[in-house]
């Protein structure tokens, strides 16, 4: 049964698996902090909220891409990309945080491209620097 697990087919698919389980719940989580519904946004063609919404599907993708790459368990790499969502998540507090002037969630809701479109580059790129850090 050991050589079933040291298959690299078995251990890519457990890690797709795991990944896309891990993107699910981060999406929800993100639901949650939000004060809008994304998909009933994107739903009605809110671009900011798709190009926010897959800033953040990026970012997640791409730390578990880090935490793959650094780790050899299944279990070290779900700890590590749950560890880059957190600070993802926090990332978007700050951003939240640093825009006294207007609020973010807000302003996504009513298709403020622009401001659809440095939530999206900052979930990315922070994506980078929490993936480098993993």
């Amino acid at each position: 049964m050991d050589h079933f697990w040291e298959n690299e087919f078995i251990v890519t698919a457990g890690y797709y698996s795991v990944s896309i389980l891990c993107i699910v719940v981060f999406l929800a989580v993100f639901e949650l902090v939000t004060k809008y519904r994304n998909w009933e946004e994107i739903k009605k063609g809110n671009i900011s909220v798709a190009m926010a919404t897959g800033g953040k599907i990026f970012g997640v993708a791409n730390i578990f891409r880090h935490s793959i790459n650094q780790h050899d368990s299944l279990l070290t790499m779900i700890s590590w990309g749950v560890f880059g969502f957190i600070l993802l998540l926090i990332g978007y507090f700050i951003f939240e945080f640093l825009t006294p002037k207007f609020n973010i969630d807000k302003e996504i809701e009513n298709d403020n491209r622009a401001v659809g479109l440095i939530s999206m580059v900052i979930s990315i790129g922070l994506s980078y620097i929490i993936g480098a850090g993993i």
